[in-house]
């Protein structure tokens, strides 16, 4: 595998169930990249042990502190990186952005602009379905969704705005 001269880091922003993984999926296809999923780390690392949002903001800052230094060195060694952790708060963005800074990584943050009725309908269909690490309930899906910021220009990332139609 030969890896690009030129790195990217793919973040993603959306509401849950808006498309990230699949685009994160999709990006990763493309040669020299790495998918890391947040989701995936967290449900091998903390699965048992993650019963509430409360839970979730534990080992998710851990995990990110955790990855710092090895997206960083991916970075450096011209791997290019989707990292689908959600970049859905000013904070965790703020992470984003040091990991940006440290590698001196080119970057893409993937907006998706998706109605949250879709992302509602989207989410039920795959807790049916079964083939996620997590089963967000209606009710975690509104307490998670209050502290959703889409990004604004003042943060100085580079955003590609994804769009859905209505459901």
């Amino acid at each position: 595998m030969s890896v690009s001269s030129s790195p990217v880091l793919h973040l993603l922003c959306g509401k849950i169930a808006s498309g990230k993984s699949t685009l994160a999926a999709a990006l990763a296809d493309n040669p020299g990249c790495v998918l890391i999923s947040e989701d995936a780390w967290l449900a091998r690392l903390y699965g048992q042990e993650m019963q509430s949002v409360t839970d979730y903001v534990r080992y998710a800052a851990r995990l990110r502190e955790a990855m710092q230094p090895h997206l960083v060195a991916l970075l450096h060694a011209g791997v290019s990186v989707v990292l689908d952790f959600p970049a859905n708060t000013v904070e965790n963005r703020a992470w984003m952005k040091k990991v940006i800074m440290q590698s001196g990584a080119a970057h893409q943050l993937h907006y998706l602009d998706v109605p949250e009725a879709l992302c509602k309908a989207r989410l039920r269909e795959r807790n049916a379905a079964g083939t996620h690490d997590f089963a967000a309930t209606d009710a975690q899906f509104e307490l998670i969704t209050r502290y959703f910021t889409a990004p604004v220009e003042g943060e100085g990332f580079t955003v590609i705005r994804h769009s859905s139609p209505q459901a």
